[in-house]
């Protein structure tokens, strides 16, 4: 039998962005915990993480390197740990998360066949998510697992998903839906103890499409061209559906 792992950056990304594949993956693993220069929120996310009641979790509480503001988006950079760091020491500190997050990833994503993770261009613009699948995909070589992605982005990332869209990206896709009551039950948690940090008018749209990128060489893959990605930041239960459908050119 295949064996799954998902792979979040922060508590509560793995609801947002891969719920589709959560209550199937035999392990989920949350990676970052105390905020820069938060402590009461780090306290706050352990318990909330404690509370969620999945059946398999590895919570590495590694520290946020406070760059998620610090990327200049008119013109990213990728790098081998991520995106370029506006600001020397949260380089310094947003390089040393990868080398921690390589390491500690690398026993929990042995014997996987399926890893699902954050999209390269990070779902709305969090350096962090970046980060999380460079590291995931820096491992791939070495433990030869399949790497699945989401097609969330938003008019921040747009640019760089053009970019990245524009080669070869992805060798197959699924079309899945989000897993709402899972998703709500754990808002639902995430609220309570006070940690939830997306909108709490966000709506789940009613299907999302996965990518894979198998291991080994990148024979037949395709761009992201014609694929429709969803705007996060148009998914408001208020707005229509379409209006967070866009189709990358």
């Amino acid at each position: 039998m295949s064996r799954a792992v998902l792979v979040a950056a922060h508590p509560d990304d793995e609801i947002l962005w891969l719920s589709s594949a959560l209550a199937g993956a035999d392990l989920v693993v949350l990676c970052f915990g105390a905020a820069l220069g938060k402590p009461r929120m780090a306290a706050a996310r352990a318990r909330a993480v404690a509370a969620l009641g999945l059946k398999a979790l590895a919570y590495l509480a590694l520290p946020e390197s406070g760059t998620r503001k610090l990327v200049d988006w008119r013109n990213p950079a990728l790098t081998p740990t991520g995106i370029a760091i506006s600001s020397a020491e949260g380089q310094t500190r947003y390089d040393a998360n990868f080398v921690a997050l390589v390491a500690r990833l690398r026993p929990l994503l042995a014997g996987a066949d399926e890893v699902y993770t954050h999209n390269p261009w990070g779902e709305y613009g969090h350096p962090e998510h970046i980060q999380v699948y460079r590291a995931v995909a820096a491992l791939q070589g070495e433990l030869g697992f399949r790497l699945w992605f989401s097609n969330y982005a938003a008019p921040l990332t747009w640019p760089l998903a053009q970019t990245l869209g524009a080669a070869p990206l992805w060798a197959e896709k699924r079309a899945v839906a989000p897993d709402l009551p899972l998703a709500r039950r754990l808002r639902g948690v995430y609220l309570r103890h006070g940690v939830w940090t997306w909108p709490r008018l966000h709506r789940w749209p009613t299907a999302e499409t996965l990518y894979a990128q198998p291991p080994g060489p990148r024979e037949g893959w395709r761009t992201l061209r014609g694929e429709t990605l969803l705007d996060a930041t148009a998914l408001r239960w208020w707005k229509p559906a379409r209006a967070a459908r866009r189709v990358l050119g």
